[in-house]
């Protein structure tokens, strides 16, 4: 019995490191093409019959002539950063109502917010557009924003409900009896509290705000304000592309979002399994 055991698991380790290496390939592969010169690479990354690593592609793409990453890595992370903590104020205020008071058609006002998680974005991208071109935010960070921000509300408004249920109540009816207001209590006892959760939806919607590319494709046309996502789509020429300036390319825009979630790994974890166990 404990040899089949000890085989199971020598199989499944195997296995593991079969498809981590499996995996991890493609990475491995853009690494390849961003550290070398193109010349290097026409037969395959895989080729090593000349290595000449250098590191001037990054500095390449980070200074192109027409769209330069690094403008767009700066205007990807104002964008990112006020779409993540402006929905997270607004739902952190819901989802505390949600699961704390009663209220008419709470049940489903909540269904509601759960069904709009399924809509995909095409479906809303023609109103959605007319509407920003009504409120002159077309091309604007703001117009960017806030959609992001809208967007971003149903799951959020979800996740920290769903946190907050677990949360003591008698510690909230101690702050009432000593005569703190509700506003106070969500302030000063259920936020710092709920810092885990919080710190969750922050990896989760700023990962996600950073990765998007329909949204932006939508709204932002003037290459001065084209966020990272978009810069590098837009390397590729019509008749010409250039794989190693877009494969450094990627990989920069690839570090902030793994230096996120590296940063709240901790916080992350307690998060996101948390409430689960408590329930």
């Amino acid at each position: 019995m404990t040899k089949k055991v000890e085989i199971r698991q020598i199989i499944s380790i195997i296995l593991a490191i079969f498809i981590g290496v499996l995996w991890s390939l493609p990475i491995v592969g853009v690494i390849m093409v961003a550290i070398r010169p193109i010349s290097e690479v026409l037969n395959g990354w895989w080729d090593f019959s000349s290595f000449h690593p250098t590191i001037e592609n990054f500095f390449s793409v980070w200074t192109h002539s027409t769209l330069p990453l690094g403008r767009a890595i700066v205007n990807s992370i104002i964008i990112a950063s006020f779409a993540t903590i402006i929905p997270i104020f607004i739902a952190a205020l819901a989802a505390y109502g949600f699961a704390r008071f009663s209220f008419p058609i709470k049940t489903y006002l909540f269904i509601f917010l759960v069904m709009m998680m399924a809509m995909p974005q095409q479906m809303v991208a023609i109103p959605l557009f007319q509407i920003l071109v009504d409120l002159h935010l077309i091309d604007t960070y703001p117009g960017l924003i806030l959609v992001h921000s809208a967007w971003g509300l149903p799951w959020i408004i979800l996740f920290l409900r769903n946190f907050f249920k677990t949360l003591p109540v008698e510690i909230e009816e101690a702050a009432r009896v000593d005569g703190a207001s509700d506003f106070q209590i969500f302030l000063q006892i259920v936020l710092p509290m709920s810092l885990p959760a919080i710190l969750s939806v922050v990896a989760l919607q700023f990962t996600w705000v950073w990765n998007d590319f329909f949204f932006a494709l939508l709204i932002i046309y003037t290459p001065d304000n084209y966020v990272a996502t978009q810069a590098l789509a837009w390397l590729k020429g019509k008749y010409h592309t250039p794989w190693d300036l877009m494969s450094a390319g990627a990989l920069i825009v690839m570090v902030t979002p793994v230096l996120v979630y590296a940063i709240l790994q901790k916080y992350y974890t307690r998060g996101m399994i948390g409430w689960v166990g408590k329930g």
